[in-house]
């Protein structure tokens, strides 16, 4: 079985749970809640930033190479 990478690094549910996850961790073992947020913030900022940087390279090999006009 292989395993298709692009879909799942932009997988806004696979985002969105990381990020839940990690905020959960943070205050289990004793973080504020102020720092889960600013951590889930920035899990979800770097997930926009690979689902844009992937699709776009996505849509730019579907291209071809030919420059649009």
């Amino acid at each position: 079985m292989k395993i298709n990478w692009v879909k799942k690094l932009t997988s806004r549910k696979l985002w969105v749970s990381l990020a839940g996850f990690v905020a959960g961790l943070i205050v289990a073992f004793g973080g504020n809640s102020d720092t889960a947020e600013t951590v889930s913030g920035c899990i979800m900022s770097g997930a926009a930033v690979i689902a844009y940087t992937i699709g776009e390279g996505l849509a730019d090999s579907s291209h071809g190479g030919k420059k649009e006009e």
